[in-house]
């Protein structure tokens, strides 16, 4: 079975964006205050990080074999134009299929059925890669569930002081974490990860 990781670019306080959606300025700004270049799946986006942000930042997106997001975020980047920077199987997790998908060719594949539906067909298209899932619902969905194994987080120095945070509702809270694991320092982002401690 494919490993099950959350990952977000996070604020010193806890949010992964700030009030009514904003911050992201702040949050991303990592994405271009270096020097080497990261190609994406988009030939227009190409991300400019610090060398040690750029070596973890393609490591991950190696191990990746799929993504589940939500529809939320699908809806909000608009479907990333048709395929997610990382170039790999995204499964959304929605009560419906929004109009015009799926299309002919479409990495998407839209489940209805519960965060364990969502995980299990992801596992099955990452082809023995680990399988990714975005922050905020999803990732306390996945935790809920007894389904997450490692939580990654990039710790921005900013205080946004409201919005969304990464976890928020845990069923069982204290969830005590192991690590960090690794710790990378990038400019204006430090890597952390983690791993989520079996009962």
């Amino acid at each position: 079975m494919s490993e099950i990781y959350t990952c977000a670019t996070m604020s010193i306080d806890g949010y992964i964006s700030g009030p009514a959606e904003s911050g992201f300025e702040h949050l991303f700004h990592w994405y271009g205050s270096g020097d080497v270049e990261v190609p994406t799946a988009n030939p227009q986006r190409t991300l400019k990080m610090s060398a040690a942000s750029a070596k973890y930042f393609t490591e991950l997106s190696a191990n990746t074999g799929a993504l589940v997001v939500g529809r939320k975020l699908f809806d909000a980047v608009n479907g990333w134009g048709g395929r997610h920077p990382m170039n790999v199987p995204v499964v959304v997790l929605s009560h419906g299929v929004p109009d015009g998908w799926p299309r002919v060719g479409s990495p998407f594949t839209f489940v209805s059925g519960g965060i364990e539906e969502a995980v299990a067909v992801a596992g099955k298209l990452a082809g023995g890669r680990a399988v990714g899932v975005n922050g905020g619902t999803i990732a306390r969905q996945c935790l809920n569930a007894g389904l997450l194994d490692e939580v990654l987080i990039d710790l921005v120095p900013v205080l946004l002081g409201g919005g969304t945070k990464f976890f928020d509702q845990l069923a069982d809270a204290p969830v005590v974490l192991e690590g960090p694991i690794s710790t990378v320092e990038g400019r204006g982002v430090t890597h952390l990860r983690y791993g989520v401690r079996r009962s």
